[in-house]
This record gives structure tokens, sequence and C-alpha cells, in this order.
């Protein structure tokens, strides 16, 4: 059986590439298809796979500015050619999924999002572009929305990163997805330990890209005014703005090594996430070092984070609400017991991920559950809820 991986752009590890990396485990002989590769970038596993670009990365300046192409992706990845393989596996959350495959494959699609340009993110995109862009984006955009609802029917099977994506697949292309959790390294915690030599220290921690939809500053805010100590760890196009706002308790350090982020992990008091997430895998790594979430009470969080065993819900993504969580948990913080948040965490392990998915690809592959017939076992209706076994 021949594979094929088509992810959207591969310019650095994140929790999109995470998934192409343990796909590449899945499939060793895979073939991975992208508009955009920096290889110095991707870890051995995908740079060790044959890995073909389309001609976006023949573009000027494409390997930093490759999102100012994105008009052309639907044109570029039709000219790829997949009629050779007999499983396409697209990795959606930029223009992948809309591959042409030969009749007789299947073409599952590992759904991370739908495209955030395109949907849910557009009017916060809309707006943060600038004066030359702004104005082309809403044709460019409403083309782009027509093609990328066409193409879902190119799609024999959606998997969804979470319940919550599960229903904006559902809301977007009126399919139905079955739900896997992507991959988290929870083990690779199992012997990190503080700098300090396992005591906890006084700060909490946010790790995050750091653009606008993340909400740093909220817990920025929130953490000037308590005049508690906050790290924050990550880079992005807010960072210069969220320093200038950050008080001289709060400490925006940009990029972390990952040796250096465990160590965050391992010593901070808990993990502030203030962000909707898809999923959100900042989450699981806190957890899986043992330490309790303080998260929105919205997206992929609430899929991952316990309340009350690892972690704890704010309603209002507001400085106040975060301030009111802050002050509960610290009232509560002695409950929180790090074994048993490791455990939990443990559930969404990189082994989990890759024994659901090779179970269900291979039963789609084989037999009648590889028809287009409606999902059966872990289906997601259209409101996001397991439908029962047939």
């Amino acid at each position: 059986m021949k594979v094929a991986i088509v992810h959207y752009w591969l310019v650095g590890m994140r929790g999109g590439e995470k998934v192409v990396e343990a796909l590449c485990e899945l499939y060793p002989e895979a073939d991975i298809f992208t508009h955009v590769y920096r290889p110095e970038r991707m870890s051995p596993i995908i740079r060790s796979h044959l890995v073909t670009t389309t001609f976006i990365d023949r573009l000027p300046m494409a390997h930093r500015m490759y999102q100012k192409y994105l008009p052309l992706m639907p044109l570029a990845l039709e000219q790829l050619d997949l009629s050779a393989y007999d499983l396409v596996i697209s990795s959606e959350s930029g223009p992948a999924k809309g591959v042409l495959t030969r009749p007789d494959a299947l073409h599952v699609c590992y759904c991370h999002t739908p495209m955030r340009y395109v949907w849910s993110g557009y009017h916060d995109y809309l707006h943060s572009a600038g004066p030359i862009v702004r104005p082309l984006m809403p044709y460019a955009i409403h083309r782009l929305r027509q093609w990328d609802l066409a193409t879902a029917a190119r799609v024999d099977r959606f998997i969804a990163n979470s319940h919550t994506v599960a229903q904006r697949i559902w809301r977007v292309y009126r399919r139905d997805a079955t739900v896997i959790h992507p991959p988290v390294e929870t083990q690779r915690f199992a012997t990190v330990t503080s700098p300090n030599g396992g005591d906890r220290s006084d700060h909490y921690l946010f790790v995050s890209q750091l653009v606008s939809y993340k909400r740093a500053d909220v817990a920025i805010e929130a953490f000037n005014r308590m005049g508690r100590k906050l790290v924050v760890v990550g880079e992005g196009e807010e960072f210069r703005r969220l320093k200038q706002m950050a008080g001289p308790t709060v400490e925006l350090v940009g990029h972390c090594s990952p040796a250096d982020l465990d160590r965050h992990y391992a010593s901070c008091r808990a993990l502030i996430f203030t962000a909707n997430e898809d999923f959100g895998i900042v989450p699981v790594e806190a957890m899986a070092a043992g330490r309790p979430v303080i998260a929105l009470n919205r997206g992929g969080a609430t899929e991952t984070v316990r309340d009350g065993l690892s972690g704890l819900f704010f309603d209002q993504q507001t400085p106040e609400g975060l301030i009111e969580a802050v002050e509960r948990f610290e009232a509560q913080e002695a409950r929180f017991n790090p074994a048993a948040i490791r455990a939990h965490a443990a559930r969404f392990d990189r082994d989990v991920f890759k024994a659901r998915l090779r179970e269900t690809i291979d039963s789609w592959m084989n037999g009648e559950e590889a028809s287009l017939a409606p999902d059966r076992p872990t289906a997601i209706s259209r409101r996001g809820r397991e439908l029962a076994p047939a």
C-alpha cells in the first residue's frame, strides 16, 4: 500500500507537525506533500521521508511569507499528482485536503480545525491585515471559502482533533467526524525536575505563540493587578506590545529550548491558559509534568483538563475572571496531586494516538466500514456528541 501525507506547510515543529511526525512513524514508507518546506526546522523523522513541495515553495520569500500566497494554494494543491497512492492522509488547518486522489483511494482528513483564516478567525485576520492587503481580502477569502466547501466532498473520512473541532466540521462542512486527540509526548516529562531540586517556585507560567487570539494580554493584565509572578514563554507578532504592558512581576522570556521549557513546566505553581483553542497541547504538557492548569472554560481545554483533579476553569475571558480563578486555585492548591495529574495526562500520549489512528484507518481500509456509510463506532454527531455503537 502506497501512502501519501499532505500537510499545509512545514516551517516549524508545532502541534500539526507533531501529528505529521507520528504519521511518519506509523507509515515509514509514506511520502510527504506540502506547500513550503524548511528542512532545517523539521525533526529527523520528517526529514527522513521524501518531501515534495508545490510551486508555492519556489515563489519569492515563500519561506517567510507563505501565508501571503494563500489564494494560490488551491491551484497549487490540484497540481500534485497523487494517482499512485492507495491511502492519502491530509493534515488540515491550512489548505491541504483539496488534493485530487485516485477514485479507489481512501482519503482521510485529520482536521486540526477548518481553516481559521476563512471561517472562525476571518474577522480577526481582516482587522489585523495591512492597508494594502485588507481591501483585497473579502473577495479572495470568499473564493477560498467556496473552494474549501467544495473540497470537503473529496474527503472520504474526517478525523477531528477534539469534539470542539468535530462541531466546527459539522457546522462548516456538514460532515460527521471521528475524534482522535493529537499526540503529546507525555512520557518525556516523567523524569523532569524543577531547577531548585523539586520544590515549586512561586511563579505561574504562560506558554504560547504570542498572537492576538491566544489572549496573553488577559494573563499579563491579571498578574499586573495581583502583583504575582508570571513567566511568559513564546514569540510572535504581539511580543513587543505585551513586553510594554508587562509590569515588574511579569517576565517575557521569548523562545525556550525544549529542555528549558520542560523545567519551566516542572517548577511553576500552575499553567495559565486563556485561549479558546481547537485542542491545546500546552495544557497536556503541563499536566504531564504534574502541574495543574487554570484554563478558560471553552474549546479543547474542556476535553483535557479535569476540573478539581488536574486544574480548574474560569468562564470569562477577562482579567477579572482569571484573577478570581487564581485566588480560588490558591485556596485549594494543596488538593492537586502531581501523580494523579500525570496519570490523567497519559491518556493523551503519543502511543495512544498512534494505536487509535492505526486501528481506525485499518478498519476503514478493510471491510464494510471503509465505505462512505456514516461513521459508526466512534463517530461524532452533528452536535459533537459520541454516537452509540451500531
